[in-house]
C-alpha cells in the first residue's frame, strides 16, 4: 500500500493543503481499522480507535522525517495510541485457561469448524500479555516482516523474534490445554 502518492499527499498536507489529507485516509482508513480491531474486537470501538489515530497523525505530520516507510510511521503512531486507550478503558476478554477449556471441550467430538478455530485463535491472541499480542497481530495479522515489525514496535528484530516464541509458546500451551505455568 506504500505509495509515492502517501510522501506527495504529506509534502502537500504540510505545505498548508489540508485536503490532501483526506488521501491518506482514504487509503489508510481500512488498515488501521483492521488495526484497532485486532486488539478491541469490537468494530464501532474500531472505528472509534482509527478515527482517533487518524486525528493524532494530522497532529503529527510534520514529526514524519521520512527515515522509515509512511506505513511504518502510520502503524507505529496507530498501534501506540491503540495500546493507550485499551489501558485506560479495559477489555472485557476472557482468560487463557477459559479458552483452553473451551478448547479440551470441543476436541472430545466434534470437529471444529475453521471459523471457530480462527475465532478461538483470535480471543487467545488477544489476552497475550501486550508485547507478545502486539508482536503477533503486526507480524502475523498484519503481515509485516520481522524488520518493519521492529520499527513499528520500537525494538530490535532480536526482541520481536522472542516475543513473537513466546507468544506461539503461550498460545500452543493454552490452545493445546497443557496446565503448564506459562
Amino acid at each position: 500500500m506504500e505509495t509515492d502518492q502517501d510522501s506527495a499527499d504529506v509534502r502537500s498536507v504540510l505545505d498548508g493543503n489540508t485536503a490532501a489529507f483526506e488521501n491518506i485516509v482514504r487509503r489508510w482508513q481500512n488498515p488501521l481499522i483492521n488495526l484497532a480491531y485486532r486488539f478491541c474486537r469490537d468494530r464501532h470501538r474500531a472505528e472509534d480507535l482509527a478515527q482517533d489515530a487518524f486525528l493524532h497523525i494530522y497532529k503529527q505530520l510534520d514529526k514524519f522525517r521520512g527515515d522509515a516507510a509512511f506505513s511504518t510511521w502510520i502503524f507505529s503512531v496507530s498501534l501506540n495510541l491503540y495500546r493507550s486507550a485499551l489501558r485506560r478503558r479495559a477489555l472485557i476478554v476472557e482468560s487463557l485457561d477459559d479458552l483452553a477449556e473451551i478448547a479440551d471441550s470441543y476436541s472430545y467430538g466434534l470437529q471444529i469448524e475453521q471459523s471457530e478455530r480462527e475465532e478461538l485463535v483470535r480471543k487467545a491472541v488477544a489476552v497475550l500479555p501486550p508485547r507478545y499480542r502486539d508482536a503477533i497481530i503486526i507480524f502475523y495479522f498484519r503481515d509485516k516482516n520481522l524488520t518493519e515489525a521492529a520499527q513499528i514496535l520500537g525494538v530490535p528484530e532480536g526482541t520481536v523474534k522472542a516475543w513473537l516464541h513466546r507468544g506461539r509458546e503461550i498460545l500452543r500451551r493454552k490452545l493445546s490445554g497443557d496446565k503448564k505455568e506459562v
